[in-house]
């Protein structure tokens, strides 16, 4: 197995961005629960860190270098800040097109790793379990699925001006500029909702979607809201609640059901 940091220049949030990889290129078998996962070639997850995490977080506090070994993944894991995996709509602030599009493309050129819909994942927790789904629907030809755990699904509270779970740790300031008018989120490219209904009124394929979140978690009635949304559009997906708050005990076992689940 190899593992480490890089870093590169990325053009879409005009920074040198950081970002973590685990490969799972000289496991040995003896380690491997499941051996059917080494039946096909490796697959790729991009895995996001949450509200003031970064691309270490999966590894040290997560169980990256586990799920590489145990699933045949190759695993990266970008820092993007407190953005939550949008695009601000110029060049320098285009986080979403830097997962989704400008570090895939940079792997692949650097690494020779081939990318395709089938065998690419993308997951997350908190902000990152928000920007997993939301990445995923902006880029459905480039995810067969997303794990999103714990996830910062604040679109509605905001935009109805309640209070949340986010709101008690960032600015106002922080949220404005993240999100912007907030009376314009409904129904926008940041509306995950919103996002769906447009890929499936246009006949797109949809990535398959699972999501965990623990009931002791202040973001529990966000995830069930949308949790209730996937199930009047009856879209594929999984979810699942179970006991937990928010915090790395629930993550790192809800990311192993989550592949599971989407890789069979």
């Amino acid at each position: 197995m190899a593992s480490g940091r890089m870093e590169f220049h990325a053009r879409s949030i005009m920074q040198h961005a950081n970002f973590t990889f685990v490969l799972p290129n000289d496991v040995e078998m003896e380690e491997v629960f499941d051996k059917k996962y080494y039946e096909r070639d490796p697959m790729n997850l991009i895995l996001l860190h949450g509200l003031t995490g970064t691309d270490t977080d999966w590894l040290y506090g997560g169980v990256a270098q586990e799920m590489a070994i145990q699933y045949n993944l190759n695993v990266f894991m970008p820092t993007t800040g407190n953005s939550f995996y949008l695009d601000r709509g110029y060049v320098g602030a285009n986080y979403s097109e830097f997962v989704g599009e400008e570090l895939i493309e940079y792997i692949h050129q650097t690494f020779g790793i081939k990318f395709t819909r089938e065998n690419t994942l993308i997951g997350g927790l908190s902000m990152g379990g928000y920007g997993a789904i939301h990445t995923a629907l902006a880029y459905p030809d480039r995810f067969s699925g997303c794990i999103a755990l714990s996830s910062a699904l604040i679109i509605r509270s905001l935009a109805g001006g309640e209070d949340n779970a986010v709101n008690s740790v960032t600015p106002p300031e922080m949220r404005k500029d993240v999100f912007g008018d907030t009376s314009e989120l409904i129904g926008s490219d940041k509306d995950p909702e919103a996002q769906f209904a447009k890929l499936k009124s246009a006949g797109k394929t949809i990535p398959r979607i699972y999501m965990a979140i623990g009931t002791e978690d202040a973001l529990l009635e966000d995830n069930r809201d949308f949790r209730d949304f996937l199930k009047r559009e009856k879209a594929d997906h999984i979810y699942e609640e179970g006991p937990g708050k928010h915090n790395w005990t629930f993550w790192n076992e809800y990311i192993n059901r989550g592949l599971k689940a989407l890789l069979g």
